[in-house]
């Protein structure tokens, strides 16, 4: 059984939502609008949030940036918006899916198991370095002389895929597949944008070209 937290203002949402997700045991709170998703989120921290883009309040992205800046938490993009531009801006602020009304049941609920368990998944106490840079694959935490940075999930799986890769020319199809998996949403400009939002964090520390593009290929991590 999973906490999970749903934003939305549909009560037809909401009611299907809740009932398909209740009924397969998992716990369910509910939020109307954007505020209260952000406090009840802070008080009981969810296992997986799905949220909806368009609230009453503030927007769903407003929401998933305050929802990443205060603590690492899964979640799900909800929304009538099929536009790749949408779809890009989510994942890019750190979302882990997104999926578009109208959807079944069954993609619902394949998704939320995913990423149930991939919230879950233990990962074996190991580091990675490479000059300055280390990430500690069991703490998820990333550093750079010793001091944290953050990173969302997406970048931290893609930064520990091209690290243990490293050296290696990785096209994006294959790291689309090694990081998002399944459940991969289409588009190879995913892979594009979660590594220039990589390589802003990394060039703060002047690690930005660690990742080299290659032209008509994709990736790889060269340092």
């Amino acid at each position: 059984m999973a906490s999970i937290l749903l934003v939305d203002d549909e009560e037809s949402i909401i009611d299907f939502i809740s009932y398909n997700l209740e009924v397969r045991g998992h716990r369910v709170q509910v939020a109307r609008a954007g505020m209260e998703a952000v406090g009840i989120a802070a008080e009981s921290r969810p296992d997986l949030v799905i949220l909806d883009i368009m609230l009453p309040d503030i927007d769903g992205f407003e929401v998933l940036k305050r929802l990443k800046a205060a603590g690492d938490v899964s979640v799900l993009m909800l929304s009538a918006l099929d536009s790749v531009p949408d779809k890009v801006l989510g994942l890019e602020l750190g979302a882990d899916d997104y999926l578009t009304k109208p959807f079944s049941v069954r993609e619902l609920l394949a998704r939320v198991k995913a990423l149930l368990r991939r919230a879950t998944t233990v990962i074996p106490d190991r580091t990675l370095e490479s000059g300055s840079l280390r990430i500690d694959i069991g703490r998820r935490v990333c550093e750079i002389d010793g001091e944290a940075i953050e990173l969302t999930n997406k970048e931290f799986d893609l930064l520990y895929y091209l690290m243990l890769n490293r050296g290696l020319a990785l096209s994006r199809a294959k790291v689309m597949e090694a990081v998002w998996g399944l459940d991969a949403p289409s588009g190879e400009r995913t892979v594009d944008s979660h590594v220039k939002m990589l390589r802003k964090k990394l060039g703060e520390a002047g690690l930005r070209d660690s990742i080299e593009t290659l032209r008509g290929v994709g990736y790889r991590f060269a340092k």
